[in-house]
């Protein structure tokens, strides 16, 4: 993420990939506990070392993407309205999402998308409407 972005900003940068993360893996219905694993990990070895930014709190701001991700999945919304969020905001904020950015959004959907039994039909049409706005 560009270093300019304010930390208010940053949040909302991470709140929208929790949306397209809940969406990859509610995308059959059903978000299972090594989806949700899977996502926590990349998250932790991969998300919190794009940027230095923090929540009121002190905790690094790509934790937001978890902390959606768990709001989602406890309210349940439709996984393609999730997307669609994900998807606005992208179009809007495009300078966001350079290459690196990008290609970790890639790797995290593929590492959820393949946690449990391989990639289903759902999963599969999300991956391919994510790879065609990416």
């Amino acid at each position: 993420m560009n270093n300019s972005t304010n930390p208010g900003f940053a949040q909302k940068f991470y709140q929208n990939l929790g949306k397209l993360f809940y969406a990859v893996a509610a995308s059959d219905k059903v978000v299972k506990k090594e989806e949700i694993d899977a996502l926590k990990n990349i998250v932790e070895q991969e998300w919190v070392s794009i940027d230095d930014y923090q929540d009121e709190f002190g905790t690094d701001t790509a934790y937001q993407i978890e902390i959606i991700f768990d709001w989602l999945e406890e309210n349940q919304p439709d996984a393609f309205l999730a997307f669609k969020e994900f998807s606005d905001f992208k179009k809007e904020y495009e300078e966001l999402f350079n290459s690196n950015i990008n290609k970790l959004i890639l790797k995290t959907v593929d590492a959820i998308a393949a946690s449990f039994a391989g990639k289903n039909k759902s999963e599969l049409i999300m991956l391919s409407k994510l790879k065609s706005i990416i």
